[in-house]
């Protein structure tokens, strides 16, 4: 019997193109490249072909190339000074497709982790339509929902954090916007318009909501 000790072979690594990619690695490279736009790095058309590439990628051997041609991030000193890597603002406002929320004799919601842009409209019949900023990312500094509620609702709950004003009107009906006004001057702002007819449209913070907490989430997995 051959008593001899083998010493034990290393347990062999996945190679990146194998190794299945996490919510964690996308929100990662997707940051990377919202701040690439924000820089000049990228056009918006580049920046949103890559971004969609991102969250069709299986693996983390598909998110790397990405980002290939960028800068590394410049980690937590850079974040702290500019914890919000907008696009570039055009004079004229929210640029680009409105996305459109409707619910007649139905529900419509988007809450969550997701991606808000510069316009949404928000259309019940009869209906509801809930969307939950609290855990959004916000591309653009200004977003605009214009909220249409007809024997239906509208509710829209942001971070306690953020900016947040309205106009409108309410027929028989019921129309709120909770003003905020954030200390921090660069924080997103959130403005709601439109009315409502035998219903409701309402928008508030959400207690205990912060939007640093998920920055904050998003800059540690810079440093990954």
């Amino acid at each position: 019997m051959d008593l001899e000790k083998h010493p034990q072979q290393p347990t062999a690594r996945a190679e990146p193109d194998v190794i299945r990619a996490s919510d964690a690695d996308r929100d990662r490279i997707a940051d990377i490249l919202r701040e690439a736009m924000a820089e000049g790095r990228l056009t918006a058309e580049e920046h949103g072909e890559r971004v969609d590439a991102v969250y069709r990628a299986k693996t983390v051997g598909e998110l790397e190339p990405l980002v290939r041609d960028l800068p590394a991030s410049g980690g937590a000193t850079r974040a702290a000074s500019a914890p919000y890597a907008y696009a570039p603002e055009t004079p004229a406002g929210p640029t680009g497709p409105a996305e459109n929320m409707v619910a007649v004799f139905s529900s419509s919601t988007r809450k969550g982790r997701w991606r808000v842009g510069g316009r949404t409209n928000a259309f019940s019949l009869f209906g509801s339509v809930e969307i939950d900023l609290t855990e959004a990312l916000f591309g653009q500094r200004l977003t605009v929902i214009n909220a249409t509620a007809i024997f239906g609702s509208v509710e829209i709950r942001v971070p306690e954090n953020i900016s947040l004003r309205g106009s409108g009107t309410g027929i028989f009906g019921n129309f709120e916007v909770v003003t905020l006004e954030s200390g921090d001057p660069e924080a997103p702002v959130v403005v709601v318009n439109g009315y409502s007819a035998f219903g409701s449209v309402e928008a508030k913070p959400k207690r205990g909501s912060f939007i640093e907490d998920l920055q904050d989430r998003l800059r540690k997995h810079l440093g990954h």
